[in-house]
Parts: structure tokens; C-alpha cells; sequence
């Protein structure tokens, strides 16, 4: 249990720079047909340790364009979540009870894009395996409070040099042999000294569904104002815009 533990902490404090900027698209996949491709921006702040605010904005194609998810997670471990629906020109706050629901159609429930803080769950170390021809650290995650997520465990692959998970295998509630999804990455880069995830899947183990996260460019470090992660910048395109890579 130790070793789980540590090593989780060790993931949860690797580096990851004051804030992040990234461009790129979400693919939403399925097999026979064209690729439905998202184009979009990010942006994170971590204001002090356990205080992470996130912002996504999508910026085409025209049925989703201006559509963004702010999500403000405190060192607590609760997150507050909302998004704004241009269509409807509203912004609807994601109840917690829905933290299993999918994000704009995607394989992403709105709890994968929260972060998740180690004492959240007990873990468990599993020993070294192989993915993509690498040697990992198995990691097996277990909600201490099973109600405060949509999971019934994980079971994470860790890249040792960077502490990025290469897999995570995603188990429902009442079900831990058969995991329901996957998440996979395809690469990773060193940018500014930070390794970052450049491409990425999540797969729906049901469906064959697949979400790919591509990113095209990264900056850290761009002293992003805390202005940014508002109700206001997210009904408000154009004042976020500015800050687009």
C-alpha cells in the first residue's frame, strides 16, 4: 500500500509548470466513418498546490464553435464545473451526481477532465509490466468514498522518466474485472522541461468508440490571469480569445 501511495503522489506532484496553454482538436472516431474533428484551446492555472482551474474552449466546427467547460478543482478534492452553450447562450453548472456523464458527446465523462487528488483513493502497487514496448509501473486505484466517483477502480501504466500514465484502464462501479474504457498514449514531448501529452486516446471497450486528443502546440509559463477562468470569460469569447496561441 505504501509503495502504491507513493508512487501516486509522485504522479499527482510531477511537474507541470505555473500554466498551460495548448491548441489542438478533439477527433471523435468510430469505425466506417469520417473522423467528426473538433478544433480547440486549453488553459490551465494552478494557483497553489491541489488548486487547479481548467478552461476548453472549441473553436470550430460551427456546431460546437464558442462551446466551453470551466472547471475549478480546490484543494479539497470537490470541483465545480460548468458549461456554456452558445446555442442556447446559457451556462448550465454540471451537477456532481453527473460526473459520469459524457462530455459533448465524447468518451470523456466530465470527471476525466477534473483532477483527481492521491488521498482520494487508496492505491495499490501492482509491479513492473510492458506497454508499447516500455517498461511501466502498474498502479491499481481504488475511490476511498465510492460515491465520489464514477468508477469502481483504475489501473494505471506510468512511464517512470516523465510519471505520465501510458495507459489507464477505466472499471465501472460493481464491475472490476472488465475494464469499460481505455485511455492510451500515442506521444509525448519535453516542452519547456515539462513532458507533456500530445496525443491521446480514450476508448469505449463496448462501442470501439474512440475520442483522440491532439495537441498541436503547447506553451508554459505564460502568466495567464485568473480572470480567465470565469462564468464571465466563458460566456465570453472574446475575452478569451486574446489569449490564443
Amino acid at each position: 500500500m505504501a509503495l502504491g501511495q507513493d508512487l501516486a503522489q509522485r504522479v499527482y506532484d510531477r511537474p507541470e509548470g505555473s500554466d498551460l496553454t495548448t491548441r489542438g482538436a478533439m477527433l471523435l472516431e468510430e469505425e466506417g466513418r469520417t473522423p467528426r474533428v473538433r478544433e480547440m484551446v486549453t488553459y490551465q492555472l494552478t494557483r497553489e498546490p491541489g488548486q487547479l482551474w481548467s478552461l476548453i474552449r472549441f473553436t470550430a466546427p460551427a456546431d460546437i464553435v464558442n462551446t466551453g467547460l470551466l472547471t475549478l478543482d480546490h484543494p479539497d478534492g470537490t470541483s465545480d464545473q460548468w458549461v456554456y452553450l452558445p446555442a442556447m447562450d446559457r451556462t448550465r453548472r454540471i451537477p456532481t451526481a453527473r460526473r459520469g456523464g459524457r462530455f459533448v458527446g465524447s468518451d470523456l465523462y466530465f470527471e476525466d477532465v477534473q483532477d483527481r487528488k492521491p488521498d482520494q483513493d487508496t492505491h495499490r502497487y501492482l509491479g513492473e509490466e510492458e506497454v508499447l514496448g516500455v517498461t511501466t509501473l502498474k498502479l491499481e486505484s481504488v475511490p476511498v468514498d465510492p460515491g465520489n466517483s464514477a468508477y469502481g477502480r483504475r489501473v494505471s501504466w506510468i512511464h517512470e522518466p516523465s510519471l505520465l500514465p501510458l495507459r489507464i484502464d477505466f472499471y465501472a462501479q460493481g464491475q472490476p474485472d472488465r475494464p469499460i474504457k481505455r485511455m492510451e498514449i500515442q506521444r509525448i514531448d519535453r516542452i519547456q522541461g515539462y513532458w507533456t501529452v500530445m496525443d491521446s486516446t480514450m476508448t469505449d471497450l463496448s462501442s470501439g468508440h474512440r475520442t483522440r486528443i491532439r495537441v498541436d502546440e503547447a506553451t508554459y509559463d505564460r502568466d495567464l490571469p485568473e480572470s480567465l477562468f470565469t462564468s464571465r470569460a466563458l460566456e465570453d469569447p472574446a475575452l478569451e480569445s486574446r489569449y490564443r496561441p
